[in-house]
């Protein structure tokens, strides 16, 4: 399946929200740290309901150490300033959908990284800055988990 890798994440309800997001569509959560909160705080736990024990949640202690990982895969980071839409990628198993921390996104050297495949965007209309985190994930875990017929779905 797809792999969600959330870099440095600073809101506890967004990841408690991709613990849903992972249960609900069988993709992995990859987290690096630092984290901007601990696991085990309430808005995460409530945000997350009951899902906790249906995901595939991961703790990297820094992105070399989410690389060693996650390798080999194909790495696609989203971030706003990408010429290229989510939707025009052929997704496959494995590959890994990238976001930044809230409310700054990747920066450029981990956008530069040599892991990282391609820098793709959700499109919006002009002037809007960016999705939520977990809104966001989810858009893209939905996309990737369509293009494979929805594999296991009911």
């Amino acid at each position: 399946m797809f792999r969600l890798l959330f870099v440095c994440p600073r809101i506890p309800p967004n990841t408690g929200n991709a613990i849903r997001t992972a249960a609900a569509t069988g993709c992995e959560l990859h987290l690096v740290e630092p984290l901007g909160f601990d696991l085990s705080e309430p808005q995460l736990r409530r945000a997350g309901l009951d899902y906790h024990d249906l995901a595939s949640v991961t703790v990297h202690a820094s992105l070399p150490a989410a690389w060693d990982a996650l390798m080999p895969a194909r790495v696609f980071a989203f971030t706003a300033q990408a010429p290229t839409s989510f939707a025009d990628v052929g997704y496959l198993a494995g590959d890994v959908l990238m976001f930044g921390p809230e409310p700054t996104g990747l920066d450029a050297e981990t956008l530069a990284d040599a892991h990282v495949t391609a820098q793709v965007r959700i499109p919006m209309l002009a002037g809007r800055r960016s999705l939520n985190l977990s809104n966001a994930a989810a858009v893209a875990a939905y996309e990737a988990w369509r293009q494979h017929g929805y594999l296991g779905g009911v």
